[in-house]
């Protein structure tokens, strides 16, 4: 009976004060700045996708307040999935990564069978009953993550070795490249890049050799001549690319969105307008403006010091991060907060950036901010990964 836990022998303690306590534990130990400025994020949101579109009648059938009661649902329906990420584990979602991957993989397969359906231009969703959809490329994020991170993982957790052997990281490589080339079939590009940057920072923080992360550059880099020359890509992407490497090449057509976006955040000054009074927003002339260009309300009506906050509010979700992938000694965590890390920064960049055309347009949503239920329930489940890695201290503890 060595090794046999007294702990455990005396369920009648446990079941009362260990079990308060266990909870307790839980409480004090979530990353409360991660929390609090996500939640704020995703409040602030709520306010730009009201602001937006309370005017749009042929978006809201008449009711001002249809995106923004949306997105709470969304917001409340993501904070269930943290918790219940937190519940379960990253341990436990660990063993269960076989079957997370194949569902996302034959979700991403479904949408290129007569269940997918086009929404601005990008064949990459699902569509439900009661006019829901479901985007599968935005839980595919997580899979591959979590997948990665197992095989990477494995054997340098067990103490079997100190960084990844070459044949793990290709196999690695092979489970992200899967769902990858399906969603590049789509197309959507803009998934297909976070997914790209993903892979990246999984490999930079598992430790694999130097020699795959410069083959996965110059990998990379010829597989973006041959999409071009392939003509993989549909025509409104390709302008999308040309409109960005001139500005000027078609203002009133491809370039609308960049131009309109700019005159947006630059007439909101320091201060703004004010919430609900911007022209441009009122006036209904960017497009897209709750999902993929909301940080042109932002800049608009809440001036640079409230687009300044989000960028702020997003850098503690990013530094949070950073330090609970450094606090952890368990490779497995570390990898898996790398990996969301790689995430959440590349794609605030790119949307940000292609409100201010320093990026080209590439359809992604801010993190927390953008109207949308899957982004927004992917996020919130990351986030309630990063906060299980903080809870759960190494086995060894």
């Amino acid at each position: 009976m060595a090794g046999f836990s007294v702990s455990r022998y005396v369920p009648e303690e446990r079941s009362v004060w260990g079990r308060l306590t266990a909870r307790d534990s839980v409480v004090r130990r979530l990353d409360w700045p991660l929390l609090g400025s996500s939640v704020a994020l995703s409040f602030i949101g709520a306010l730009l996708v009201w602001s937006a579109t309370r005017g749009r009648d042929s978006l809201t059938h008449g009711d001002p307040y249809f995106f923004l009661f949306r997105h709470a649902l969304n917001t409340g329906i993501g904070l269930a999935l943290m918790i219940g990420t937190i519940w379960l584990g990253h341990r436990t979602l660990r063993g269960a990564v076989p079957v997370l991957y194949g569902l996302s993989v034959l979700l991403v397969l479904a949408v290129l069978t007569p269940l997918g359906a086009t929404v601005n231009g990008a064949h990459a969703w699902i569509l439900l009953p009661g006019g829901f959809s479901l985007q599968p490329s935005e839980f595919t994020k997580i899979t591959i993550i979590l997948g990665m991170a197992m095989l990477l993982a494995a054997r340098v957790d067990a103490g079997d070795q100190l960084h990844p052997d070459h044949r793990t990281v290709a196999k690695a490589l092979g489970l992200a490249l899967v769902p990858m080339a399906v969603v590049m079939l789509m197309p959507d590009l803009g998934s297909v890049m976070v997914m790209a940057v993903i892979v990246l920072g999984v490999l930079l923080a598992s430790g694999a050799s130097n020699r795959w992360v410069f083959g996965l550059l110059g990998a990379g880099a010829a597989g973006a001549v041959a999409v071009w020359q392939l003509g993989v890509l549909d025509d409104y992407q390709i302008a999308r690319f040309a409109a960005f490497a001139n500005p000027a090449l078609d203002p009133a057509g491809v370039g609308y969105n960049t131009n309109q976006a700019r005159i947006a955040i630059g007439s909101g000054g320091l201060t703004g307008t004010g919430l609900f009074n911007g022209s441009q927003t009122t006036g209904q002339f960017v497009p897209e403006q709750q999902t993929d260009f909301v940080f042109t309300v932002a800049g608009e009506e809440l001036g640079f010091l409230g687009a300044g906050l989000i960028i702020v509010l997003l850098g503690v979700v990013l530094w949070r991060a950073c330090r609970i992938a450094r606090g952890t000694t368990e490779l497995y965590g570390t990898v898996v907060a790398a990996g969301i890390i790689a995430w959440f920064a590349f794609q605030s960049f790119e949307n940000i950036g292609m409100t201010l055309g320093i990026m080209p347009v590439a359809g992604l949503p801010l993190p927390f901010v953008s109207y949308g239920g899957s982004s927004m329930f992917a996020v919130w489940v990351a986030i309630g990964l990063l906060q299980s890695i903080k809870v759960q201290r190494p086995m060894s503890a």
